[in-house]
């Protein structure tokens, strides 16, 4: 143990979340006696703008060594407190942090006395480490003043826009042939005047505008190396067998002679396409596209066109980037087989479906050769529901629903719009939409949660029926011509790029932030940051503000040139190591690399991909690895306080 220190000790009431149930004075009574303690005080918020002041004048007042703040989780304020620290010319890693509210007040509100006595044993092992603390040095690497944005859908390309104007090299790497992601695919949009397919082309051609932007379509990243700061991406990119110069009437002509038909992803599989295509006029990149995984490679298009080469191959690039930005979007559920007649009955159909439906006919609107009058909307089919599907809400789907009925109305005329439903979410100025459809007569009918409407085929009609909450539980039913089945948003099934950078997923399965308020867009991948739609269910609007906040995020990581890493890693005892290779394959990260030194083999870390984890530790027979600021001292003086 070092010479006698001098600690400074903070009790947080937290507004009444800890002091509710533990006695927060009777915590400081507890821990003010300990040798190093020189004071203890309790305060009513401890993150607040006054507190923190107050703790810099007393660590400059008292020259106190070091701080230990008890108060909510280290992931809200950890930085916060020693942000505080270095304002007062205390090094920040003499900070020790007591989480007394999840781990005490919160878990234990049933037993105040026992949730006081708990949180006194969290504090004092607390200052137990605080005997320990040493001031550490943050090591500085060079970070590559470029940006990697991957997926190329409107997130990605308002994020790749926002980082090129803050001079910053972008890569930008979208996986299909084209740019545009799912917006592209709906023409007209909800609370606005534009369609997809306007939005995604202007975007694109403000993305032309910068000569720091790289686009690279029909391209899948591979594999990665590297650390924050200089990450090495490999990047496949396949060919789109066709030369930009092509005439447009030979590829009008080698389309024709294309013997291979396949159902059209784009038209969510209401029409086919040739193995040659592309998807609408103005888009991006112009250059259409050959369908390899379809193309039987019979040569009938290489004879009608020039620029057709089926010899081409794909090829691998290598960049390096300092940051990463997911924008990898989200997939649309697809509901299980008989799913309320899903793939049972020719008058069942998905929501996206119907929207491509009403976006690429005029007139009258038909299905199966069928004119369409009567429409029976049936929600959250995928999402809030606790067996065969998803117990989250997709926030976006009420609103597209509720529009593209709107749009059904005024383009057709002769629609009546049904919506079996489970309570609204038309959010905000989406309210508007709503209020829409009710003066056009659209009739609104509630479930419980726990019964679901029902669908049963009866002739060219569809029967589906409802014990109506809003008529006191009725049992109604429609004829309905046509059901839209509301399904949600699902992450994507095909995210290789996800284990790729090992990054967490929520119990949504969707890709997980640090803390949603805190920190949104930052995941415990150093950098690494998540925006738009593969983060969870989000709306245009939404999306665009999510790459926003990741690109100044990203951006930040790369702006100086150089960067701090945590200090706080993994630290080898050479003369005890005698590899074993256990560290190694404990590693998540693969920051273990087997070396040679001084005639033996042993382990080493690469600082700057090691996070501090302590996952080789216990793995570690001979006891040859510590972590910086968790020493086996150090947790076991813990462990004596607690005990």
């Amino acid at each position: 143990m070092k010479d006698k220190k001098k600690i400074g000790v903070y009790i947080c009431h937290c507004g009444g979340n800890i002091s509710d149930y533990v006695d927060v004075e009777k915590v400081r009574e507890a821990v003010s006696g300990d040798e190093i303690v020189f004071l203890s005080k309790t305060t009513m918020f401890a993150c607040s703008d006054s507190n923190q002041r107050d703790m810099v004048e007393d660590i400059k007042e008292h020259n106190l060594d070091g701080v230990v703040v008890a108060s909510c989780s280290p992931k809200l304020h950890l930085t916060t407190f020693r942000n505080v620290s270095e304002r007062a010319d205390l090094n920040k890693y003499t900070y020790v942090h007591a989480n007394i509210r999840e781990q005490a007040s919160w878990a234990h509100s049933d037993n105040k006395m026992g949730a006081t006595e708990k949180a006194i044993h969290l504090v004092k092992a607390a200052i137990a480490k605080a005997h320990y603390a040493e001031a550490q040095v943050a090591p500085k690497i060079k970070a590559e003043k470029r940006v990697a944005v991957v997926g190329a859908g409107v997130a990605g390309m308002k994020a790749a826009l926002s980082l090129a104007d803050k001079d910053c090299e972008v890569l930008l790497i979208e996986r299909e042939p084209f740019v545009g992601g799912r917006v592209a695919q709906w023409d007209t949009l909800s609370t606005t005047t534009e369609t997809g397919k306007e939005m995604t082309t202007r975007l694109y051609n403000e993305l032309l505008k910068r000569d720091n932007i790289t686009i690279l379509t029909n391209s899948e990243l591979i594999g990665n190396k590297g650390s924050v700061g200089n990450i090495e991406l490999t990047v496949r990119k396949s060919p789109r067998y066709i030369k930009g110069n092509c005439h447009p009437e030979d590829l009008k002509r080698a389309i024709e002679v294309c013997p291979v038909e396949v159902p059209d992803e784009f038209n969510f599989r209401l029409s086919n396409r040739k193995a040659i295509y592309k998807n609408y006029p103005s888009e991006y990149p112009q250059t259409p596209v050959i369908d390899m995984k379809s193309c039987t490679r019979c040569g009938e298009c290489e004879k009608v066109c020039s620029s057709i080469d089926l010899s081409e191959q794909a090829e691998e690039l290598t960049f390096n980037v300092g940051s990463v930005l997911m924008a990898t979007g989200f997939d649309s559920y697809t509901p299980a087989y008989g799913e309320f007649g899903y793939a049972t009955s020719d008058n069942v159909i998905t929501l996206p479906q119907f929207k491509r439906m009403i976006d690429t006919q005029e007139g009258k609107l038909i299905h199966k050769g069928k004119e369409v009058h009567n429409i029976a909307y049936i929600y959250c089919v995928g999402s809030r529901q606790e067996e065969g599907g998803n117990t989250y809400c997709s926030r976006n789907c009420c609103t597209s629903t509720i529009h593209a009925a709107v749009t059904a109305k005024e383009k057709f005329g002769k629609i009546n719009n049904f919506h079996f439903n489970r309570g609204l979410r038309t959010y905000g100025k989406q309210e508007l939409l709503y209020a829409d459809s009710l003066r056009n007569g659209d009739i609104y009918l509630q479930s419980y949660e726990d019964g679901p409407p029902t669908v049963t085929p009866k002739g060219d009609k569809t029967i589906v029926k409802i014990n109506d909450i809003l008529t006191a539980g009725e049992e109604l039913e429609v004829a309905a011509d046509l059901v839209v089945l509301v399904t949600g948003m699902v992450p994507r099934a095909d995210n290789k790029v996800g284990s790729l950078f090992k990054l967490p997923k929520g119990r949504d399965q969707f890709f997980n932030e640090v803390h949603m308020k805190l920190r949104p867009v930052e995941t415990v991948i150093d950098g690494v940051t998540i925006a738009g739609a593969c983060q969870g269910p989000k709306n245009i609007a939404e999306s665009v503000n999510s790459a926003l906040s990741a690109s100044t995020k990203s951006f930040s990581i790369v702006s100086k040139g150089e960067l701090e890493t945590e200090p706080l890693i993994a630290v080898i005892n050479d003369d005890k190591c005698t590899w074993c290779g256990a560290c190694e394959e404990a590693c998540p990260f693969d920051a273990i690399l087997k070396t040679e030194k001084d005639g033996r083999t042993i382990a080493q870390i690469n600082n700057s991909v090691c996070k501090g984890c302590g996952m080789c530790t216990p793995v570690c027979e001979p006891d040859a690895i510590d972590l910086i600021a968790c020493s086996s001292a150090e947790i076991m003086s813990m462990i004596d306080a607690l005990a």
